[in-house]
């Protein structure tokens, strides 16, 4: 999974920013493939203005690509910026899966890994990563790269979070119940290792996998027709139509193999660009099958958080959200155990029946009869909302003046008339406007003059050799309070 939001932009001036569409022209391309145009809307009876930005990176020093979309760019400037992409290409490539041959020949106390250029070494390439870090590369290493590569860690452009064995397996066992003979891995690594694992060991139904990933280091353990080189956010293979034949191959369905995807998209990034891509794979998958398969989709499953659940049913109305919590290994917060609040929050989206998709009954998940698909054992149907309402995997309870189950740490207002948190603010509702940083309603938290003010003092103190000391800084700190008077409190407050 690598994580990627939308660029920032001026702040001064911008209200919010709205995805328009994916393009394709030659002058807005980027390292990353075809930029995605964006609109800068803006208040009042100011006029709107739309810019091309890149499609994955969201911190101008990962790439500083911006356009504005009616400037005109001179053929000197576009043949710089293909220069510019062209130094920056990767070092790896679907034709260095040879090397990979090669390295496995090498006897296993001769086989290293560079840490720094994250690269396997052959024999006669270790002189020049002499002065490098190398460490020694084990079997289970080689046939499961992601234990081997080093994460991103970059998340404002490519971090990279891995499913737990827990999560793949429940997964892969899944796909193997209802059929699936072909999976297609977006940005699910640890997917794509398990099933060449299982392959191995001969216990189970023969799979085949196709990985796509925006991570090219990948390309040095699989061949073409296993890896390719994707950028799920502008539907770019870097490869061109080399990786696009190898897709269509793939989703072409023979002799009873059923294909399905899995995703695992950035939680940062935007929803419309992922699901659009999504529908042009499903696009191309419907037209490589029979004529029954006219007006279906490609059976999938999008990995992400549950609090996305209203835009991707907005963009992919088929899907459904399950209870399954999916967790990783090295986030420190999602994580399978937890209760209450630090339960992890991202689900299964899918568009395979529900009833289908057993969840597994040893992790308190169970069968409501009435809404026909498995839940967690805290959800409970709401006989007035006629639905297991819980998203977050807690007991919701339902307002009667609300007409629907909320969350159960709220309670209903009178003044505000909507259901939420005992210290909220009134008047502050779901969809107002303004700024977190001083309260106006005339601008957002980017544009505060408080904040501007701020950063500036403190730069001009910087480099007065000052050293800044914050007001909050100089106040006693509060005391903590114990247990005892946090339940005390809380008595207080619900006894009101």
């Amino acid at each position: 999974m690598l994580s990627s939001r939308v660029p920032n932009v001026d702040p001064a001036s911008t209200d919010w920013l709205t995805f328009t569409e994916a393009v394709n022209k030659k002058m807005s391309r980027v390292l990353l493939g075809p930029t995605l145009l964006f609109e800068k809307v803006r208040k009042g009876a100011e006029k709107s203005r739309r810019f091309y930005a890149c499609s994955a990176c969201r911190d101008r020093k990962d790439c500083n690509f911006f356009q504005w979309e009616d400037d005109k760019v001179s053929e000197t400037r576009r043949l710089a910026r293909e220069a510019e992409n062209q130094s920056k290409r990767a070092i790896f490539t679907t034709q260095n899966y040879s090397r990979f041959r090669k390295f496995a020949a090498v006897p296993p106390d001769e086989k290293k890994f560079c840490q720094d250029c994250q690269m396997l070494l052959l024999p006669g390439e270790r002189e020049v990563h002499s002065s490098h870090r190398t460490e020694a590369v084990s079997a289970l290493q080689l046939s499961r790269p992601s234990i081997l590569l080093r994460p991103l860690d970059n998340k404002k452009s490519n971090a990279q979070y891995l499913f737990t064995d827990r999560s793949s397996n429940f997964l892969l066992d899944t796909l193997a119940g209802l059929g699936i003979r072909k999976v297609l891995c977006v940005g699910t690594p640890r997917l794509q290792e398990l099933i060449k694992l299982r392959n191995l060991e001969q216990k189970h139904e023969q799979m085949k996998s196709l990985l796509l990933d925006m991570d090219y280091r990948y390309s040095q353990f699989y061949s073409k027709n296993e890896f390719c080189h994707y950028n799920m956010f502008n539907h770019h293979f870097f490869d061109g139509k080399v990786s696009v034949a190898v897709l269509q191959a793939f989703l072409t369905e023979s002799e009873g193999h059923k294909v399905a995807m899995v995703a695992d998209p950035p939680f940062g990034g935007l929803v419309t660009p992922l699901a659009n891509s999504f529908s042009l794979i499903s696009q191309t998958w419907r037209k490589l099958q029979s004529s029954d398969s006219s007006n279906t989709d490609i059976p999938m499953m999008w990995i992400f958080p549950y609090f996305f659940e209203l835009r991707i049913l907005q963009c992919l109305p088929s899907c459904i959200m399950l209870d399954y919590q999916v967790d990783y290994d090295n986030h420190p917060l999602y994580k399978h155990g937890k209760t209450g609040r630090k339960q992890s929050p991202v689900r299964v989206f899918t568009n395979i029946s529900p009833r289908d998709i057993v969840l597994p009954k040893d992790e308190g998940y169970r069968f409501c009869s009435v809404c026909q698909r498995f839940v967690i054992s805290l959800n409970k149907h709401c006989p007035k909302c006629n639905i297991c309402p819980s998203k977050d995997g807690r007991e919701w309870k339902h307002c009667f003046m609300c007409q629907k189950c909320v969350k159960p740490s709220w309670r209903h207002c009178q003044h505000c008339g909507r259901c939420a948190l005992p210290d909220h603010l009134c008047g502050d509702g779901p969809g107002d406007k303004g700024c977190f940083n001083c309260g106006s309603l005339e601008h957002k938290r980017k544009a505060c003059l408080l904040k501007v003010t701020y950063r500036i003092n403190r730069q001009s103190n910087a480099k007065s050799g000052g050293k800044h000391v914050s007001q909050r800084a100089l106040s006693k700190p509060k005391a903590k309070r114990s247990g005892a008077a946090r339940r005390h409190k809380k008595l207080v407050a619900l006894s009101k």
